[in-house]
């Protein structure tokens, strides 16, 4: 099956009439919960601009507050699992702000809650993967925000 382009796609919308493009945006946001997180965040991102970073804050939170650290094992496998629930919600926003807030908020909870004390190679490339993720975030914004963020690297490394 042939997928058309995202050019064909934007010429079809553009047919459309308001209420008939609501509707396939409201069947569209149906199908998948990431499509529907993704809509109500472009939605709210003009009254609220912090309302993503905290709400993905309080997702992480939950997870942590889940998670196992006690044992090397658990630990390597909660991290992974946070991780990547991480990485799915960074694909929900292009601003690389606040991709990186969200980054050194999970970097930052792995220090606090003793997941680095088991001083694994795993655990401590993942830290590191993750650190030089958000460095390369922050060598593209502007040089006010890179200042600011400078701090909290200091304190990670």
């Amino acid at each position: 099956m042939k997928f058309p382009s995202l050019a064909q796609l934007k010429k079809e919308l553009k047919l459309l009439d308001e209420s008939e493009l609501q509707d396939l945006l409201v069947d569209l946001s149906k199908f998948s919960r990431d499509n529907k997180a993704y809509l109500f965040f472009k939605l709210n991102e003009r009254e609220q601009p912090n309302l993503y970073v905290e709400m993905v804050q309080e997702e992480l939170e939950n997870e942590f507050s889940n998670a196992r650290s006690d044992h090397y094992y658990y630990a390597k496998k909660s991290a992974q699992k946070i991780r990547r629930k991480m990485n799915k919600l960074l694909k929900l926003t292009k601003d690389k702000s606040q991709q990186v807030e969200i980054i050194l908020y999970f970097c930052e909870r792995l220090k606090e809650e003793g997941f680095l004390n088991h001083h694994s190679t795993v655990m401590d490339n993942l830290y590191q993967i993750q650190l030089n993720k958000a460095k390369k975030l922050v060598s593209s914004l502007h040089e006010d925000l890179q200042y600011d963020l400078e701090m909290r690297f200091n304190e990670l490394e």
